[in-house]
Parts: C-alpha cells; structure tokens; sequence
C-alpha cells in the first residue's frame, strides 16, 4: 500500500476589527501602567484593569494570528488551526470519499453546486481574493462548503486519488 503524505500551511488574514482590538488592548494596557506610576492613590484599580486589558490582549492576538495546516494523507484531509504559532488545534477532517468537488473557487463545475439551499460555509482558507485567486472549494456530504487554500501540490496528489472530484481547471 502506498501512503501518499502532503502537507501545507497558509496564513490566514486577520480581520479588521481583530487588529483594531489588539492594538487596542495593548495601547489601554501600556495607558493604564503608565497611569499606575502617574497617579499613585489609584494604583490598585489601575494595575487590576492593566492585568485584565493585558489578558485581552493576549487572547485577541491569539485568535488574530491563525494558520491553517491541510494534511492529506492516504485519502484523508486534516485541518488544523495554528494559534499565534504556539497552539494547534484540530479543525476538521474529511475523508476523499465524502467530498462531492474540489475545484477552484471561479470554477464553472460549481454552478450546480452554488444553487444549492442550508448549506454550512467554513473558511479555513487565506481570508482574501488575490490575483491570481488559488482558493478551492470542497462541497462534502452533509451540505458543508469549506473554503481551502491548498498548495498545487496538494492539488495534484487529490486528484490523482480522486480525478472524478477534483479539479485544477
């Protein structure tokens, strides 16, 4: 049996308001310390919010700085969502034999596909249009439409595996 292993990992783009709350949150934290030394009866209150806005801030450049890594291995697909580089967190994984398409994201094969009703989107791909766009969609079983941003070597291994399903156009 021959296991066909490809891996690939994009940064995702982080949303506007989540840069605008990390900035933020660390601004209010280095305001706040700063304050502490300024005006000393209130230093207890103003170290209690610093910690709390210094927290904030830690979360929010956690979910601000993600990655997705797409595994295939053996005709399976594994998501993980990287967390600011230091957490991993499985995501989902799909089996080649449940998903119905995989094919780029302006693809005419998805026309059928995109009149479809109660389908669940789930964007693990790199969060913008770029030119030329290289994000895929893959509709599963189930009604599920995930959005992916797969390396043309990933690419060319699924549809190896599945030229039925997966397309490159």
């Amino acid at each position: 049996m021959s296991d066909t292993y490809v891996e690939c990992l994009v940064q995702a783009r982080p949303s506007v308001p989540g840069k605008f709350l990390k900035v933020f949150l660390i601004a209010l934290t280095v305001i706040l310390v700063i304050g502490m030394f300024i005006v000393p009866p209130l230093s207890l209150p103003l170290f209690v919010l610093a910690i709390a806005s210094g927290v904030g801030a830690y979360f929010a450049n956690l979910f601000t700085d993600l990655e997705y890594e797409y595994l295939y291995l053996d005709k399976e697909i594994v998501i993980d969502k990287v967390m600011a580089k230091s957490r991993r967190k499985r995501v989902a994984a799909y089996g080649l034999d449940k998903v119905e398409i995989l094919a780029p994201i302006k693809s005419y094969r998805l026309d059928s596909y995109s009149r479809r009703n109660n389908t669940k989107v789930k964007d693990y791909s790199i969060g913008e249009e770029l030119q030329p766009d290289r994000r895929y969609v893959m509709y599963c079983e189930g009604g599920e439409k995930i959005l992916l941003s797969p390396s043309e070597e990933m690419i060319k291994v699924m549809k190896n595996a599945a030229p039925r399903k997966v397309f490159s156009d």
